[in-house]
């Protein structure tokens, strides 16, 4: 048996025996192998267990270059960061932060031998050159030991060579104006794009087609000061000939994202939340819009701020997952176009 040290974040996990893994396509691994400085979305693919047993914990250590952190809860599994000073300053939207999340834990959870499952940062590049490589060092813990993904190549060395690499990301420089944005501004199924985008963005987002599904005037509303909750409106254009359902909704913001709906009854303003979500009928398009049905976000830790993005995941009962960038467009706001409301 091989021994593992691994430090992920400045943390020492407790050495354990460390099975062995004998086919190359069982590395845990990053869903994208390449990134543009700007908002990036770290998915790690974790194939298995260990050797037959079930994985209990995962923890990623966070590579300096990656900053504002903020890892996807996943139901079953207990989520902890641990936080520390980055090597240098980073500018983060026209504010200097030295400090952030530098390695995540899952634990608690429960994936089979037989299974696989994805755990999910969002966050941002900065101050990497072009053709830099970071390592997110990955450690899986079973009831009997630890499968560590902490091996980091020489250079010159190919990591294909090794028994145990970290799961890497190449950074590639961001394309010239003209070519695709470097926050990612269009997201795509199990989409790349995170919190923080660009003051300057278009108020207008870019439709994103999942299945049948074509979501289009996706946005949110800047925050005031000490609000906990928050709203999402979009559009759904069901092009298929069934029926589909939005289910549910999350995202890295917070741990509570719900669907709700937003009603005149009695001449009484009332809001419920939709447990059962929204139908989204064959060759229909629905709206989620303020005074209607909308996204909630509850118990946020952060403002949201006019010009940034907040990352969502919806899940939709036939067409799956899709993750996109809300625009946060400025407080009062009652359509994607960015309107205010008339304020007495």
């Amino acid at each position: 048996m091989r021994i593992h040290a691994s430090v992920l974040g400045g943390t020492m996990l407790a050495s354990l025996s460390v099975f062995p893994i004998s086919y190359a396509s069982a590395h845990a691994s990053l869903e994208r192998a390449e990134a543009q400085p700007g908002s990036f979305k770290a998915v790690m693919r974790i194939p298995h267990g260990c050797d037959g047993q079930a994985t209990h914990t995962v923890t990623i250590g966070l590579p300096e270059g990656f900053i504002d952190a903020k890892p996807m809860p996943k139901a079953g599994w207990t989520l902890e960061t641990e936080t520390g000073d980055y090597a240098e300053p980073h500018d983060l939207h026209g504010r200097e932060v030295t400090s952030g999340v530098r390695s995540v834990t899952w634990s608690g959870g429960d994936l089979q031998e037989g299974h696989y499952d994805e755990f999910v940062v969002v966050g941002g590049i900065s101050n990497v050159e072009p053709g830099a490589v970071l390592n997110f060092p990955t450690t899986q813990l079973c009831a009997d030991g630890e499968v560590a993904w902490v091996e980091i190549a020489d250079e010159g060395v190919d990591p294909h060579s090794l028994d145990y690499p970290a799961p890497a990301l190449t950074v590639v420089a961001a394309e010239a104006e003209g070519g695709e944005h470097a926050h990612g501004h269009a997201a795509h199924a199990h989409g790349d794009h995170a919190h923080g985008g660009d003051a300057a963005m278009s108020a207008e987002a870019e439709p994103v087609t999942v299945g049948d599904l074509t979501i289009s005037g996706y946005w949110t509303r800047a925050t005031l000061p000490n609000q906990r909750v928050g709203g999402g409106y979009l559009v759904v254009q069901n092009a298929g000939s069934d029926d589909d359902r939005l289910v549910a909704v999350t995202s890295p913001v917070t741990e509570r994202s719900e669907i709700h709906e937003m009603a005149v009854e009695n001449d009484v303003m009332t809001m419920r939340r939709l447990d059962d979500g929204i139908a989204i009928p064959a060759g229909e398009s629905i709206a989620l819009e303020p005074g209607g049905y909308h996204l909630m976000f509850q118990d946020l830790s952060e403002g949201f701020v006019e010009g940034e993005t907040v990352s969502v995941t919806l899940e939709f009962e036939n067409a799956g997952e899709v993750t996109l960038d809300l625009l946060v467009l400025p407080a009062g706001s009652r359509e994607a176009g960015g309107s205010q409301e008339h304020q007495h």
